[in-house]
This record gives structure tokens, sequence and C-alpha cells, in this order.
């Protein structure tokens, strides 16, 4: 979605002339779950004036009750119309970044954080982080009381058509509304799990992306509900098929254009580029709590279903956990095949730009690329090659990640401190649970 220099004059305008009665003050916590205070259009100026105050002690992952009083700043480029609404008049949106009373960005906001970090990278010469998701969901039916079930829409596989392909037409008037909001689609398609789909748009700065990967998940959930079905951006809803991901693909470019790009370098990469994915294969064992934040993203990381489960990169193979895609000039990019679409896309970003721009600022060389299979090697040879494994639970990524400093330093002390703390909740109660798979294996055996 392109961003516009509105100015406040332009939305009074807009407002007027579109109808508008209701705008969504959209923001995002923590958990990278968007939340939204709605107001009539009675309270615009009080908003272009930034005097929209709202609780943040209610929100994941903000702040103390005695702290709680906190100011949403809309950013008028993000302001847009929704192609739904009511009889009643026309709902916009625009996404706010978190203050404090003091005028000061609130340090526990991702996109304020994110923001902080994009400085950092132009402050080492760089203008742009581009980033192009790739992110999948599921459909599942609903039941009469509108709860999602466990039956999927289909059983379709891989660029399937109509008619095993029950979903194609709640996924084609998605591609429909995103292009009516200003997204630029590239390509949308059945994925290789029945009731899986994927749908992939044009690039766009790191800001800009995470803000459309934001929108996006509120389109399918939206559009899905309207043809009685749930989307999911769960990462592993099904055991014994593929899981979700949302494969990250990226690229530098400072004044002179894409800096991966070196018509003159081994595999025509720049320095830049090697040094890039050295930072992040460096820390890519601690960026994974982060792009990898439930308990459940760790039943998709296994072998067997396309999801990397090994620390290594490759231009050929899709096993390695880092790809480079035949394109090249200004297309040339890594791709990080590691994330799914449970990660707050703000903290995912960040943590991902901070690894490269360390591994650029130390001068990290990635170690040889694998061009074989990996699910194929045996631990020796594994070994040979300097291949880790990904953390197989949350609980180890957790571990991984308190032990970097970078990482830490890319998420900032206050997000840092409530996403650990948070997530070793999350895991201490899901390992005090009892499951199914416990029952039958050992219940009558012992």
């Amino acid at each position: 979605m392109p961003r516009h220099d509105y100015t406040k004059d332009d939305i009074r305008q807009i407002v007027k002339d579109e109808n508008v009665r209701f705008i969504r003050l959209m923001f995002t916590d923590l958990f990278g779950i968007i939340k939204n205070v709605e107001i009539p259009i009675s309270q615009l100026d009080k908003l272009l004036d930034n005097k929209m105050m709202f609780d943040g002690s209610s929100i994941e992952g903000f702040v103390r009750i005695e702290e709680s009083d906190m100011y949403l700043y809309p950013d008028l480029s993000t302001w847009m119309i929704f192609p739904w609404g009511s009889e009643r008049g026309k709902i916009a949106r625009v996404i706010c970044e978190v203050y404090k009373t003091d005028g000061t960005p609130f340090e526990g906001d991702p996109r304020n954080n994110l923001i902080r970090v994009l400085k950092d990278m132009r402050a080492a010469g760089f203008t742009d982080f581009n980033i192009g998701p790739e992110p999948e969901f599921f459909l599942f039916k609903m039941d009469e009381d509108g709860k999602p079930t466990m039956t999927l829409n289909d059983t379709g596989s891989y660029f399937d058509m109509a008619p095993m392909d029950l979903g194609e037409n709640c996924r084609r008037e998605i591609v429909l509304t995103l292009e009516e909001m200003g997204f630029s689609v590239e390509a949308a398609h059945h994925e290789v799990a029945p009731g899986q789909h994927e749908i992939d748009f044009k690039y766009a700065d790191a800001l800009t992306a995470a803000d459309n990967i934001q929108t996006f998940k509120l389109v399918v959930k939206t559009i899905a509900r309207k043809f009685g079905l749930y989307a999911t951006f769960m990462p592993k809803p099904l055991a014994g098929i593929n899981g979700s991901g949302m494969h990250i693909n990226m690229s530098l470019f400072h004044d002179q254009g894409n800096a991966f790009f070196d018509q003159d370098g081994e595999m025509q990469l720049s320095s830049d580029a090697y040094y890039f994915l050295g930072g992040l294969l460096k820390h890519a064992r601690s960026f994974t709590a982060v792009c990898n934040p439930t308990v459940n993203s760790y039943k998709r990381l296994v072998p067997g279903y396309e999801a990397p489960v090994y620390v290594a990169w490759s231009g050929s193979n899709r096993s390695p956990l880092v790809r480079v895609p035949n394109s090249r000039g200004l297309s040339t990019r890594l791709e990080l095949r590691s994330v799914d679409p449970a990660a707050n896309p703000y903290l995912a970003i960040v943590t991902i730009l901070e690894a490269g721009l360390d591994g650029l600022k130390n001068q990290i060389e990635p170690e040889d690329s694998v061009d074989r299979n990996i699910y194929r090697m045996d631990a020796e040879e594994r070994s040979e090659s300097h291949i880790s494994n990904l953390p197989d639970t949350l609980h180890n990524a957790l571990k991984d990640l308190s032990t970097d400093p970078v990482m830490q330093k890319a998420m900032g002390p206050s997000l840092y401190r409530s996403f650990i703390e948070a997530k070793n909740m999350e895991y201490d109660a899901y390992r005090t649970q009892v499951s199914k798979w416990e029952r039958d294996q050992y219940l009558e055996l012992y």
C-alpha cells in the first residue's frame, strides 16, 4: 500500500467528500495483535491535534496502572477508507504511534521501536530496508455459532484450482479488496496443505511493510467471515500437514541503489550482502524467539514439512534458513524462510535488520553456502559444514535471546523485558498441560 503525504486539511476534506462517519485508530501490542479505538467523526480535530488519550494499562506489554495515560498520534500517511462499511457512512482507519504524557514516544510501542532502529540504519549510511513478505494462512469452516471448527474449507494442494479449491472465491475477493485499498498483489494461490493459502504483495520500505502486514491480516479475516470461513495465521493448526510461514524477502538500499548487488561480486552479491547475511546467520537462533513467538511455532519448525530447521544459506536449494533468489540488479535480495505469520511484524523486522547491521558493522563473514539437501545430511556432515540447528522449543529460543545483547538492543529494554516475561509465562502455562497424545501414549502403558 502506498503512503500518502496527507495534511490535516486533506484529511478534513476527504472526510467531508467521502462521508466518513467513524475512524479506527489502529496500533499494535507486544504480541502483534492489532488494537483499535473507534471514534466518531466529531472527534476528528482532537485526533489531528494529537490529543486522543487512551488507557495503556489495558494493553498487553504496555504499562502499569499508575502510568496508564497515553496518547495516540496519527500517522496521516496511513489514512485509508475501508471498502466495507455501513449505510450510515464510511469507516476510515489511521495507524497511530503511542506517546507518553510528556510528549515523547513510548518505548514499549513496537512501531516506535522500528522507527528508532531505522534512524540507526540511516546513520550507518543506508536509505531504505525493503521488505517483501509472503504470508500464508488457513481457512476453516465455522459452526452455527460463528466459531472456527477444525474442518478445512477444501482438500486442495499447491496451485490447485476450483472445484478442488473451494476457498478460491474467498481468496479472489481478498485480492480484489486489497487492490481496492491500494495493495499491489503479485501472486495468490493455494499452498501445499489443504485449506492453506498464500497471497504475496509488493515489497515496501520496512515501516510500510509492517503496516501492510497488519492491514493484510485484518482484510483476510474480515473477508473470510463474509464467506462463512475463519482465517487463521496460527503457524501449525493441524498435525501432519505443512504449517504456515511468512518468508521475508529483504534488501538494503543506499544512495547508489541496491547495496546487496555487485555486478562483479561472487554470485553478483556485494560484500555488504555477505556481511548482512553473516549477521543474519550469527543471530538466527536469538531472533527466532521473536520471529517464531508462540509455543505452536515450533511444531512448524520440524523436518519434513518444508520449513527450515538448520542455520545455513544457499543460492540454489530451499532447505536452508536463508535463500538467495535468482533475481539480480535492483531485485537482489535475501529470503529468510523461518519467520511465521504469528510474529509481530514490527519486532520481527527490527531484529532481522539489527542482525544484518551488526554483520555489516563487524564484517561478519558467513559460512560457505550449502547447496545440497540438508535434511539428507547426517549430524556429522552438518557439523563438518558448521550447520547448527534452530531452537526446537520456545523455551530454548528464549534462552538464546537472553544471551544476545545485539537482539536485546534491537528490541530496546522495555519491549525486551515485557517480551521475555510474557513468553516465559506462556511456556510455563504450556508445559504444565497434559495433552491427549500423552494420555494415549502412557495412561495404559504405565
